[in-house]
């Protein structure tokens, strides 16, 4: 999913937030809740109250899944770029000590300044 030597994710959209809740429910610890979902084919990306979780589905059956964690807690800085009139993707970056810089690219409908406000109120309490 999350491809670490280019710093970049696939495009995302939008999905369901159970979606979500049901990929990560294991990981997921006391008092941390989902709060977005995004998906690209069959990876997808959650965003909880406390990190966001990387989901990249391998193989042919999907049975095996690599779960990357990142705590906002973590996070050094981070980036929000809108979609303009041609360029309808948008993208979110997190530079994080230690990894580096992570980016999620985004489908037009996304509401990435949402996102970012939802990151800011956890990442800088």
């Amino acid at each position: 999913m999350i491809d670490f030597e280019t710093n970049t994710a696939f495009k995302l959209k939008q999905t369901d937030i159970a979606e979500g809740e049901q990929m990560v429910r294991d990981l997921l610890i006391d008092g941390e809740r989902v709060v977005a979902a995004y998906r690209e084919i069959r990876d997808m990306v959650v965003f909880t109250n406390k990190r966001v979780i990387a989901v990249n589905v391998q193989k042919v059956t999907g049975k095996k899944k690599d779960f990357t964690s990142l705590p906002y807690a973590k996070i050094s800085v981070f980036s929000v770029e809108t979609a303009g009139v041609m360029d309808l993707d948008s993208e979110l970056d997190f530079w994080y000590s230690g990894l580096g810089h992570v980016r999620f690219e985004f489908t037009g409908r996304s509401n990435v300044i949402e996102i970012g406000r939802m990151i800011a109120s956890y990442a800088l309490h």
